[in-house]
């Protein structure tokens, strides 16, 4: 049936004494016909659509989020093409109720494995470095987004041989995960203050304290959304940080004209880890705004 999965996801992070059948017949008469389960759902799949098309078009250089491939990688214009390839496939796909399951499978494995394998490989050898772990923030807040639709979308063969990884418990697990995301953030913005303050925009003033002041806000949201304390709250809030940073930093650079080789790049993936943040935001329908305490 249309909005199949559009229920399902919906369904999934209901809360309240209504049963998730209820909601289900009440979603079916409410969404039939559409296509996508969420606002940062569309907006997720549209982002891959873009970064799939731009890694194709500038083989072989990977797209945004399929940079920092280790030096020494054979095949690195092959590998290239598949990032962009999947990227591409994988948002098409989440758009398509036929293809949805499959596509987000696909997706949070290919996240999931870059993170481990790419990402882990500069955390394994700089371990006292933070730009390996904000680099692999970076890689963790997309495959957090990933996983929500994973958990949402799919069923059957996932449920019966990983059920941690779908379902509540799994988008329990992606907020968790974009959770230590926020904390290398904002670890960032003290560490780096000297190429966080710069990018403050001129027209505000105190860009010391807009710098710590960022930071703080990520680790607050990460205490918040691992203790369960206005998790939604601090969820979207933290989202809405990253669109802020995308239109008043990138946006205004690229409008004059100004953005370097990577700039752009950096340009692309704000505006993908802000996709992906809205994703986790939705994760919260259901939950009140204010709600303390695990749900």
């Amino acid at each position: 049936m249309t909005g199949n999965f559009q229920i399902r996801a919906a369904a999934t992070n209901a809360a309240g004494s209504e049963s998730a059948a209820g909601i289900e017949r009440a979603l079916a008469r409410r969404l039939r016909g559409v296509r996508v389960a969420t606002t940062g759902h569309a907006l997720f799949a549209f982002t891959l659509i873009g970064i799939g098309i731009t890694g194709l078009v500038v083989t072989p250089q990977f797209a945004s989020i399929w940079q920092s491939v280790p030096p020494g990688v054979p095949l690195r214009g092959a590998l290239a093409c598949l990032c962009a390839l999947v990227s591409l496939a994988c948002g098409a796909g989440l758009l398509l109720e036929c293809c949805a399951a499959m596509a987000s499978r696909v997706l949070f494995g290919a996240l999931l494995s870059w993170l481990l394998l790419v990402k882990g490989y500069y955390i394994v050898t700089s371990p006292m470095v933070e730009g390996s772990y904000q680099s692999a923030g970076e890689t963790a807040v997309l495959v957090a987004g990933a996983w929500v639709l994973y958990a949402w979308f799919t069923a059957g063969w996932d449920l019966a041989r990983m059920p941690f990884a779908v379902g509540e418990r799994g988008v329990r697990l992606a907020r968790g995960l974009y959770a230590l995301a926020l904390i290398a953030f904002g670890l960032s913005h003290f560490v780096y203050l000297n190429l966080t303050a710069p990018l403050v925009p001129a027209w505000l003033p105190a860009h010391v304290f807009w710098a710590y002041f960022t930071g703080g806000a990520y680790l607050a949201a990460a205490a918040a959304l691992l203790t369960g304390v206005l998790a939604r709250l601090a969820a979207a809030l933290s989202a809405l940080q990253m669109g802020l940073f995308t239109a008043l930093v990138w946006m205004p650079l690229a409008a004059a004209g100004r953005l370097t080789t990577g700039q752009w790049s950096e340009l692309g993936v704000s505006w993908a880890l802000t996709a992906a943040a809205w994703v986790v935001a939705d994760s919260f329908r259901g939950t009140p705004w204010l709600a303390s305490g695990r749900r």
